[in-house]
C-alpha cells in the first residue's frame, strides 16, 4: 500500500519573543504512508509538540504545508478546518482528555453526534469501537470508574470512532504501567495492520518508539531517521 496518507512540505514554524524570532521547525519534510506508524523522538523543547499542532491543524505554519489524505490544511478558515478534522484526524493524548460526566460509550460517540450523527447510530458506532478494543463490557462507566489503561483504550476508540486518514498521538503510554502499555502497543499493531489510518506516535519512550515502522528524531528543526 503506497498511499501517502500524511505530508509535510517544506513546513516552517516560527516564534517572535520580543525582538527575537525562534525557529522551532525549519523547512520540515515528513511522508507518511497508509497503514504506517512513525515515532517522533526529541530533546524536551525540541518542538515535538508544535509539529503535533500543526498536524492537527490546532496551529498555523510560517510557511510550508501540511497536506492529511491529499487535501492541504493551507487556506482552510479555522470551521473548515473543524470539519475536516472531525472527519479525517483522531486525537490520543497522554491524559486521554475523556469528559468526566459521559460515560466511555458517550465520549466515544461525541465526535460522531458534532457530525450530525443521531445519537443512536453513534452509540452503536461507539460500541463497535469500544468492543474492538476490548472495553465494551465498559461502555456504560464513566473515566473516574475506570483504570489508566482502559481510559487510554477509550481514547483510542474515540480516535478512530470517525474513520480517520491520521491518528496523532502525544505520549501515548506515557502514564501507563509497562504492562498495560505493552497492551495499548499490541491494540496499535492490530489497528495498523486492519486499516489504511497512519499514526504519528510522539513519545520520549524509546521502547515505545522501536515497536513504530520507523522512528525520526527531530533535532534543529528538522526530521532525521534513527538509524
Amino acid at each position: 500500500m503506497n498511499d501517502v496518507m500524511l505530508e509535510c512540505r517544506a513546513l516552517t514554524r516560527i516564534y517572535r519573543e520580543g525582538p527575537q524570532d525562534i525557529t522551532v521547525l525549519d523547512q520540515l519534510q515528513l511522508q507518511v504512508r497508509a497503514g504506517e506508524r512513525v515515532a517522533v523522538v526529541g530533546s524536551s523543547g525540541s518542538g515535538k509538540t508544535t509539529l503535533l499542532n500543526l498536524l492537527g491543524g490546532l496551529d498555523h505554519p510560517t510557511s510550508g504545508e501540511v497536506v492529511v489524505d491529499g487535501q492541504s490544511l493551507s487556506g482552510m478558515g479555522e470551521a473548515a478546518i473543524g470539519t475536516f478534522r472531525n472527519s479525517h484526524i483522531g486525537f490520543v493524548y497522554q491524559f486521554h482528555h475523556l469528559l468526566a460526566e459521559f460515560t466511555a460509550c458517550e465520549n466515544v460517540a461525541i465526535p460522531l453526534m458534532i457530525r450530525g450523527q443521531s445519537r443512536r447510530q453513534a452509540n452503536e458506532r461507539a460500541l463497535a469501537l469500544l468492543d474492538r478494543v476490548g472495553m465494551a463490557h465498559r461502555g456504560s462507566h464513566k473515566p473516574g470508574e475506570l483504570s489508566g489503561g482502559e481510559r487510554q483504550r477509550v481514547a483510542i476508540a474515540r480516535a478512530l470512532v470517525t474513520d480517520p486518514s491520521l491518528v496523532l498521538m502525544d505520549e501515548p503510554t506515557g502514564n501507563l504501567d509497562q504492562q498495560t502499555a505493552s497492551h495499548v502497543l499490541a491494540l496499535l499493531d492490530d489497528i495498523a495492520r486492519s486499516s489504511r489510518c497512519a499514526f504519528v506516535i510522539v513519545t520520549h519512550d524509546m521502547t515505545v518508539a522501536c515497536h513504530q515502522d520507523r522512528v525520526l528524531r527531530l533535532i534543529e528543526g528538522q526530521l532525521v531517521e534513527e538509524a
